[in-house]
């Protein structure tokens, strides 16, 4: 049995194999089980192949690549034949922050292709089409030099086939086609190229017809390949369909399933002509897509059961205001039936509505969220606190700000409701609180201990002293986890949640071996990011390392090394560098650059990248650079060469620092690029605030119809250019209901006189948005006129009464039209009173001093007069 795997080695395995028919086998017939297993760990070359040739077909799925490193050439092309039949394709999400698109195989799985594809020195039509599901094995030399031009071609059909291609081999493979003159003239030979079509660029694909796009969106054969595109592809495609359909409703109708969230809201407007409700529901939406067109579906469709989570999440006020309550509450119990999820403006909403006549007895009938915006007052009449605790515990806490009062006030509820008045929670309780525990001071874990943990891995985020308090919980062994020291990959996988915030103290006593093993099995389905891997992989290198003369033989740099996410865990930084020579990475860029290397190695990948690349790198580069653009300077980004506005969206998303990002729109614009939609995306997740007045006057009005932007902080002459841009692309569809939800990002830029029209619209608009306006054009607004604008959400004003800028409206009102709005609004002025307004931030001009010296010479009589109204009143 010295062959046969460790329990410790054995373990990653079992969920694959199946526990208990594993251990029956065993039972069974040990001898044959320790030749299947031992083919992992070969004894010779004669005892693997034939393990391998007679393994069960049920068990070539789950073959190592050790198993088939020396197996003949007409063995793996039988084995290669028999993984194609037998082993359903699993593609899972590589990379540690899950955003990469599903087009990569866990690890094992590509490394078994490409020892097995190492097996020939060229590639026929013939072996292409044996080799079927392996071939995605191939490497980009292989393909690049391996493949003549004529196979490529003939190979299309079977290649098409091949599932889980990356980036970078299946661009290898258009762009070989398409230099060896392979024509896409009609949607046929677009479709055949199959799961290859994620390796075409934008712009090929903007360079063809638009009826080969619309002749191929018709095979279902096709259409199958749309769900792993990039993003940026994605809308690509969308763009080119909808230019070429006649109306909203043709291209609900048209657009394929997985390119329905790429749609422009602006284009999801109907007028005459309306899309089914069967064509509505069969599309995933945006929340905001789904806004656009929620008022005509929920007028016309009597039964709210029949539509999709997708179509309901995109409730809006303005909707619920004008089906009354009693639809409202039969639209949120479906809602809750649907799992339904909705934005903190809708569910407050959703709220007032289901509550405007008295508590509902049936509340736990509505959405766990709807409880954020309640309080435990409001619930005593269905339930007791303690059942309503335990059901906000349940809900989505981030639906309100981390130190908002609400959240802060519901906290303070449930201590109170659970009787809890010192600092120590016991295990019921943080049961009960589940979500709440998120908020809860680091005394309160200190006093705790790990009753609290199990809710703690559960939390996004932590604040500086509840990380100390947690740390010092979990160093000090008195949990049933016991010290670090002997934890094993069962113990780190119940903590992955907690794992982030370990530090050197706590990493460095966890059993290496341990480490290992939960990084190469348990990683990927982690919430840790690549940089948080990263810190525990530096825990697991040697602490110095020895200066390396030449590369290992043991440690060459192959395809399969490539293709497997441990290499940081292969290699320290010296001999990294040694190996790396006579090594491209370009090819193998997208890929490695998610595994978790140290800052010192990726510092010598990156040496490497610099040598080939000395006077900067091309924009073909640029996309897969990942982690490398933390460490990116001012001088190397002017030295890039952007020519694609989805690399733009690529480096500004990956780019931390403003600096950085300024330089790259600079970069960008420079170079002649144009602010087009795609480029507005980019620079809308976090640097749109840094365009200057010259760049964003370059910004086309019509560009505006396809994005959704977010500058609520940007300087004010952002927000006014932006919001002129604004309304002269959907001047259009001014008249229309769904004017308010294009317009309502911009309106941070409004004059007062297009409030005061907009008051008149039913738009309810939240009070986060009015106080958002511009100051002059809120202060412009009178009662009646907020009143129009809020709707539904008037009441919230009082909330924000003593917030700035609404204290400030509600001081320049006079107290009886305050009152007419019958909320409870106090602080306005009184008749009789004078209001004297203060000029803040500025300091008077020469030519006011006189004005000023005058105001000080009436102040006396003023004061009189003030006085004596108070006596008479």
């Amino acid at each position: 049995m010295g062959t046969l795997k460790t329990s410790a080695e054995m373990l990653p395995l079992l969920p694959r194999l199946g526990f208990l028919f594993l251990v029956g086998w065993l039972a069974a017939d040990p001898a044959s089980a320790e030749t299947y297993l031992c083919s992992s760990s070969p004894v010779n070359e004669t005892a693997v192949c034939a393990s391998v040739k007679s393994l069960p077909d049920k068990f070539v799925c789950y073959l190592s690549p050790s198993a088939v490193s020396n197996l003949s050439r007409d063995d793996a092309l039988s084995l290669a034949r028999r993984i194609t039949k037998n082993c359903p394709l699993k593609v899972t999400h590589r990379g540690i922050n899950g955003e990469r698109a599903p087009s990569f195989l866990t690890t094992e799985e590509l490394q078994v292709a490409s020892s097995l594809v190492s097996k020939f020195e060229h590639f026929t039509p013939a072996i292409l089409r044996e080799l079927g599901q392996v071939a995605v094995g191939l490497s980009v030399s292989d393909i690049e030099n391996k493949i003549s031009d004529e196979d490529l071609e003939a190979s299309l059909p079977a290649l098409g086939e091949v599932r889980g291609w990356n980036a970078d081999q299946s661009s290898a493979i258009i762009n070989k086609l398409l230099r060896s003159g392979y024509q896409i003239s009609d949607g046929q030979s677009l479709a055949k190229l199959g799961s290859l079509v994620a390796g075409l660029s934008s712009s090929t694909l903007q360079s063809l017809p638009p009826e080969v796009i619309l002749e191929a969106i018709k095979l279902p054969e096709f259409v199958q390949q749309l769900v792993t595109l990039p993003s940026a592809l994605k809308r690509t495609f969308v763009e080119m369909i909808s230019s070429s359909v006649s109306n909203p409703a043709e291209l609900v109708k048209r657009i394929p399933d997985a390119l329905a969230s790429y749609i422009p809201k602006s284009l999801l407007v109907f007028e005459d002509e309306k899309p089914s409700i069967e064509d509505l529901n069969r599309k995933m939406w945006t929340r905001e897509q789904a806004a656009m067109f929620f008022s005509d579906v929920i007028k016309r469709e009597p039964d709210f059961s029949r539509l999709s989570q997708s179509v309901l999440q995109g409730y809006t006020c303005a909707v619920a205001n004008e089906i009354g309550t009693e639809r409202v509450q039969q639209l949120a119990k479906v809602m809750k039936k649907k799992n339904v999820q909705l934005g903190e403006d809708q569910l407050s909403c959703l709220a007032k509505m289901v509550t405007l006549h008295g508590i509902p007895k049936d509340l736990d009938s509505y959405p766990k969220d709807l409880l954020l915006f309640l309080s435990p007052s409001d619930y005593a009449a269905t339930g007791s606190c303690r059942q309503y605790f335990a059901s906000v515990g349940k809900a989505n806490l981030d639906l309100l700000q981390r130190d908002s009062s609400e959240r802060k006030q519901l906290l303070l509820e449930a201590l109170a409701c659970l009787k809890i008045s010192g600092t120590e929670v016991n295990e019921e309780n943080a049961e009960i609180l589940g979500h709440l525990v998120c908020d809860l001071g680091e005394e309160y874990i200190r006093s705790s201990g790990e009753n609290l943990l199990e809710q703690l891995s559960q939390c996004a985020s932590f604040l500086p002293d509840q990380e100390e308090a947690i740390k010092s919980v979990i160093s000090s062994g008195n949990t049933t986890f016991g010290p670090p020291s002997v934890w094993s990959v069962s113990t780190l996988n119940e903590l992955a949640g907690l794992i982030p915030i370990f530090d050197h103290s706590i990493l460095q006593k966890i059993p290496k071996n341990a480490l290992t093993l939960w990084l190469k099995n348990f990683a990927h389905d982690s919430p840790l990011s690549r940089e948080q891997l990263a810190t525990i992989v530096e825990e697991l290198l040697p602490a110095r390392h020895k200066r390396a003369s030449g590369c290992p033989d043991d440690k060459k740099i192959t395809d399969t090394v490539l293709n497997n996410d441990m290499m940081p865990l292969m290699y320290s930084p010296e001999e990294l560098r040694a190996c790396l020579k006579n090594v491209s990475l370009e090819n193998h860029l997208s890929q490695i650059l998610d595994y978790p290397f140290s800052k010192e190695q990726l510092a010598v990948l990156k040496e490497n990248l610099d040598q080939t690349y000395p006077d900067g790198y091309p924009d073909s580069l640029l996309s897969k650079l990942g982690s490398f653009l933390d460490t990116a300077t001012l001088e190397e980004i002017k030295r890039w060469r952007i020519t694609s506005p989805n690399t733009l969206a690529f480096l500004l998303k990956s780019l931390p620092k403003d600096k950085q990002a300024i330089a790259l729109i600079e970069r960008y614009v420079t170079l002649g690029n144009p602010l087009n939609a795609t480029a507005l995306e980019a620079i809308n997740r976090k640097d749109l605030c840094l365009l200057n007045a010259t760049a964003l006057n370059r910004i086309d009005s019509n560009a505006l119809k396809r994005v959704s932007l977010n500058f609520s902080s940007c300087p004010q002459f952002t927000k006014d250019i932006l919001y002129a841009k604004a309304k002269r692309a959907f001047s259009d569809q001014h008249y229309l209901p769904s004017y308010y939800k294009h317009i309502e990002p911009y309106l941070g830029g409004a004059p007062g006189a297009d409030l005061k029209a907009l008051s008149k619209d039913n738009v309810n608009m939240s009070v986060d948005t009015l106080a958002k306006l511009r100051t002059d054009s809120l202060m412009s607004l009178t009662p009646a006129e907020v009143k129009g604008l809020l709707g539904v959400n008037i009441r919230d004003l009082v909330k924000w009464q003593n917030k700035s800028p609404i204290r400030e409206w509600v001081r320049r009102q006079k107290q009886a039209e305050l009152d007419k709005l019958a909320i409870g609004l106090t602080g306005g002025t009184q008749e009789g009173y004078i209001i004297i307004v203060t000029p803040q931030f500025q300091p008077p001009s020469s030519s006011a001093l006189g004005t000023v010296a005058m105001a000080a010479h009436l102040f006396p009589a003023l004061l009189l007069s003030f006085l004596m109204t108070m006596a008479l009143s």
